[in-house]
């Protein structure tokens, strides 16, 4: 008689038995994929801010010393910027508005870590790191001292090309110099990050202005490629009738004023009209200068493009806002303007920036009294010099390396478009890398290199403990009106910048937390002898159970 013999059914895939082991198995094996951090990638300059916060975090596990984790931090936010004390004050940290652990109990303070690290470099004098010791034959220009342009001479430095800044005004940093007052941003900060870059070699030429001091067609004889980064000084008119008067300043000039010294008498009522950081700005100097302070805005709170935590100090230091009104009429009394009539707004449907349109509301207005009005309403370049580069109604123009129509010109900053700090950073920093390319260096890599952004949906939140973020100190209203120049906001200590690094979930790389090498049963884990490298896989022990992917904190394991 026949021996009946019985099929084995079929599994699915996914899942099937391993004969006598008894195990389950899938022809899935788990990979490392490192992911984008959404902090990384909100960052205009994608900073390497995960592989910052983690170095730090983790010293003690991987037994470096401190200060060695300090300077290895430092050293890696100074591969994409020359300034993280000066993006540590100002920027408006799109990375914190990002960052995944607002899901838990809020962002990592991202802006206030890089400020210590920044300070921690000044104070330790730490010094830029070349990657060439090679002199390159060829000589670059860089017009304007602003943030792109030094971003600009700092990464041609750093590849060993001969560098020379012209700069109009008689110092350096022109916005964040001239434009930022020195309570956010004080001057000994600035010129440190600066100077920093200017003894790498870099020659400056101050007062000396391009297109007046010295022709731009004479430049181009000199040097083999040119950066342009001349930011956009000059402040917008409100094209009413009475802003001719002396005691009116646009807001970009009035912060000029200050910052190069000069005693501006803005009597005991001051109007700034405006919803940016430079209305803001100019509201709380005038508080500090003794006056009373109204900001004139024509949409809401919501609406406002400064920052909130600048929006929030001013009224705290107590400046008024009058929301969803605009300026109709400025009254005079001989040379000087005396107040001003208002028109009440509505908001109405969304206009080209998707904000919602303000509209009058007829019949609404009412008068303001003021000594001094301050028009803060936008920007734009002083392009004397440059007129052959303005295209239509647009300002310069750039392509994808930030080359102009011009082969050997090349430009960034907020004379290409309004922006942060820290996106003329990212101009300057990706200029320097196409000049490098057209002489024969390294090919510009595209950004983002990687472009899968890890969310929360792949991590496990649970895995991380609950640490509330660290509180920020900074001086009382009553304190801060004191003075023009004392920094109203402290640098974290190391305690507490140590402490918020330990936040940092390293979303979507691996933290060496031992979770995938403890769920294996397969031995198929390798737990590297070395700190600070990623766990590896034995392919060829897998079974494919999905219990590393299924609990990597960080989701940096994949299964394919």
């Amino acid at each position: 008689m026949a021996k009946l013999v019985k099929k084995k059914k079929k599994r699915k895939l996914g899942g099937f038995s391993s004969g006598s082991t008894g195990k389950i198995e899938s022809p899935l094996r788990p990979y490392g994929v490192m992911k984008r951090p959404p902090c990384g990638n909100a960052c205009p300059n994608h900073n390497p801010i995960r592989k910052m916060l983690v170095t730090i975090q983790k010293f003690e596990d991987r037994e470096i010393p401190k200060d060695q984790a300090l300077e290895q931090a430092f050293y890696t936010f100074m591969e994409r910027t020359p300034f993280p004390s000066v993006s540590g004050r100002v920027c408006p940290h799109p990375c914190e508005t990002n960052c995944n652990r607002n899901e838990k109990e809020g962002a990592v303070r991202i802006n206030k870590v890089e400020r210590f690290i920044g300070d921690y470099g000044l104070k330790k004098k730490l010094l830029p790191k070349k990657l060439t010791e090679e002199t390159k034959s060829q000589k670059i220009a860089i017009v304007g001292s602003g943030p792109g342009g030094i971003s600009c001479a700092y990464h041609l430095a750093r590849r060993g090309y001969k560098v020379t800044v012209f700069e109009a005004f008689p110092k350096t940093g022109g916005m964040l110099r001239y434009g930022i007052p020195y309570y956010r941003l004080p001057a000994d900060i600035l010129d440190a990050e600066i100077n920093r870059v200017i003894d790498m070699g870099v020659e400056l030429k101050l007062n000396t202005a391009v297109g007046t001091d010295v022709m731009m067609d004479d430049l181009r004889k000199e040097f083999d490629a040119i950066f342009i980064g001349i930011g956009a000084h000059k402040g917008y008119k409100l094209r009413i009738e009475g802003e001719d008067a002396e005691n009116v300043y646009t807001g970009t000039d009035f912060l000029h004023k200050i910052n190069s010294g000069e005693k501006v008498d803005v009597g005991d009522k001051v109007v700034v009209i405006g919803g940016g950081d430079t209305a803001i700005d100019a509201a709380r100097v005038a508080r500090r200068l003794g006056a009373e302070a109204t900001i004139l805005y024509r949409r809401t709170k919501a609406e406002m493009p400064a920052i909130d935590e600048e929006i929030d100090g001013a009224l705290a230091e107590g400046v008024r806002i009058d929301f969803l009104a605009a300026p109709m009429e400025i009254y005079k009394d001989g040379d000087k303007a005396t107040g001003m009539k208002c028109q009440k707004m509505e908001l109405g449907e969304p206009d080209s920036s998707g904000r919602r349109r303000p509209v009058p509301i007829e019949g609404e207005t009412y008068d303001l009294e003021f000594t001094t009005l301050i028009p803060a309403i936008s920007q734009e370049p002083d392009f004397n010099g440059f007129d052959n580069l303005i295209e239509g109604r647009d300002w310069i123009k750039v392509d994808d390396k930030f080359k102009t129509k011009e082969d050997d010109l090349f430009s960034g900053g907020d004379n290409v478009n309004l922006g942060l700090v820290i996106d003329a950073i990212y101009h300057g920093r990706r200029a320097a890398e196409a000049i490098d390319e057209k002489f024969g260096g390294e090919v510009m890599k595209a950004e983002p290199e990687n472009p899968t952004i890890i969310k929360t949906d792949k991590m496990k939140l649970g895995f991380y403990e609950k640490i509330q973020p660290a509180e920020v100190t900074e001086l009382s209203p009553d304190d801060a009106l004191k003075s023009l120049e004392v920094e109203i906001m402290s640098t974290f200590t190391e305690e507490v910048a140590l402490g918020e690094s330990k936040r940092c979930m390293s979303c979507g790389f691996c933290f060496e937390c031992t979770t995938c090498w403890s769920y294996c049963q397969d031995n198929a884990v390798i737990k590297p002898l070395e700190r600070g490298i990623p766990y590896t896989f034995k392919l060829e022990f897998c079974t494919g159970c999905k219990k590393c992917e299924e609990n990597c904190p960080s989701g940096y394991i994949d299964m394919r």
